[in-house]
């Protein structure tokens, strides 16, 4: 066989082959996984869901949450966050006020090598969340 036919051929196929990267998607809710370089407290339940009105909103942990955002190619940004005001645990509601303090500092997105969404702040850590299903 002709070694450029052949070249030609396996380029092609592997073009193909090739996955196209995850994408952060509005109006679907992510599962936060970590805060920074601390692991969720064990059956609590974080979410962030990005509407396509430019508002977020999810669980805390405790209490339901909500900010608007601004989402523009890899830059995200969360404006301040409130909240409804149950009080549980204060484990939980010390990793809620993380949570909550964290969002405000997030400034850029992206995904890891496993396809685990990952919103950077300026420094230190960032948050994981991987799609709710």
């Amino acid at each position: 066989m002709n070694p450029v036919l052949t070249l030609g051929l396996l380029a092609a196929g592997l073009t193909g082959c090739a996955t196209s990267a995850p994408q952060l998607e509005t109006g679907h809710t992510y599962q936060v996984e970590w805060i920074g370089a601390h692991p969720l407290i064990d059956s609590s339940h974080l979410t962030i869901t990005l509407g396509d009105d430019g508002r977020a909103y999810g669980n805390a942990g405790c209490n339901h949450w909500f900010a608007g955002y601004t989402l523009e190619g890899d830059t995200l940004s969360f404006s301040a966050a409130g909240s409804t005001r149950k009080i549980c645990a204060a484990a939980l509601m010390e990793q809620e006020a993380r949570f909550l303090d964290s969002l405000s500092k997030v400034q850029r997105w992206d995904f890891s090598a496993t396809e685990q969404l990952q919103l950077w702040p300026a420094e230190g850590k960032p948050l994981r969340l991987w799609p709710e299903r």
